[in-house]
């Protein structure tokens, strides 16, 4: 299964502490937890008698810090080895008393997991995203959101510049402006890239004077992500890159996150958030009304859908996601 080889956010890093959390992804049930500020993702299941390690404790030993099972008290470190067994002392746990261990990083402000290892040609670290760990910008993370439909609905609706005008009017579009330029597009078996893309926008960031033409551009290396970068065209020193990370949930759910980075803007981090947050629910019932909820894609799904000449970028996405023979989500 090729999702279960790629990189996805589970959850702001922000979110957690000193307490472990525990979480589903791709069906797997996960406990994540804190050493020393390096972050882990195990099985949420003790090897001993099966209860949550979620449940349990972090502690805090002269050999360095332990997940501790809520049940027994079976102490396991880092690596998911258990080194120490109350109930019995002396005993020595072989190294086949312990938990399964995930990959586990984090980028932009999320924590990531990756399952299986990845074949050759899948990347071996989450979407790249220069201006979210660069000091010259400001990021801000949003969300989560919890949305019932697929991943790659939201993604393609990131993607789809002549929803703006409509969905958005008053903010992102306007009907009387409903035009936009769709771009060069260039796709690769490593994604896709948008360059050129253009949008009359009354009001294209949260402190936003008035209208102004927005050139837009896209990058997508990751069926379940994509990355926007924005500038007004007047000279508007404003400058916004935004990325959606989203974690698939099943065929009909998914769980997103925006990280915004800015340059030049005035609005507070809340504000911001603001903005965002009444972007998305201008978005959500749309997108939640779309059927079938998974993505159709290619001549044999079992639900066509036709296409216009605004939709040059939606249709090189579906292309990008067969390329990857991504299941989870499309039909």
């Amino acid at each position: 299964m090729i999702e279960r080889q790629l990189w996805h956010p589970v959850l702001a890093s922000h979110t957690l502490r000193e307490a472990p959390l525990g979480l589903g992804l791709l069906g797997e049930s996960l406990v994540l937890w804190r050493d020393h500020g390096a972050v882990h993702a195990w099985a949420d299941r003790c090897p001993h008698r099966g209860a949550r390690l979620s449940l349990g404790r972090v502690l805090t030993t002269v050999q360095g810090p332990r997940l501790e099972c809520p049940y027994h008290g079976w102490q396991f470190e880092a690596g998911g080895r258990c080194r120490h067994v109350p109930a019995s002392p002396d005993f020595q746990p072989p190294v086949g008393h312990a938990t399964t261990a995930f990959e586990a990083r984090e980028a932009h402000g999320l924590v990531w997991v990756r399952l299986d290892a990845p074949a050759a040609g899948l990347p071996d670290a989450p979407p790249a995203f220069a201006e979210a760990g660069d000091p010259g910008w400001r990021r801000v993370v949003c969300g989560p959101y919890a949305v019932a439909t697929s991943a790659p609905r939201l993604v393609e609706n990131f993607l789809d510049l002549s929803h703006f005008g409509f969905v958005h009017e008053g903010w992102l579009g306007e009907r009387g402006h409903a035009q936009v330029l769709g771009g060069v597009v260039s796709e690769s078996p490593q994604g896709l890239q948008v360059l050129k893309a253009r949008a009359w926008q009354p009001r294209g960031y949260a402190e936003a004077g008035g209208g102004a033409w927005v050139d837009y551009a896209y990058e997508v290396s990751h069926p379940y992500a994509a990355l926007l970068r924005k500038d007004a065209s007047d000279g508007d020193p404003v400058r916004n890159a935004i990325a959606l990370f989203i974690r698939p949930d099943g065929d009909e759910a998914c769980t997103a996150w925006f990280v915004m980075a800015t340059q030049n803007d005035r609005s507070s981090d809340e504000a911001l958030v603001d903005f965002q947050d009444t972007v998305f629910a201008q978005d959500r019932p749309v997108v939640e009304s779309q059927t079938p909820k998974a993505l159709p894609i290619g001549r044999t799904a079992r639900v066509a859908e036709v296409h216009g000449p605004a939709d040059r970028v939606s249709s090189a996405y579906r292309r990008y996601l067969q390329r990857l023979g991504i299941a989870l989500g499309t039909c």
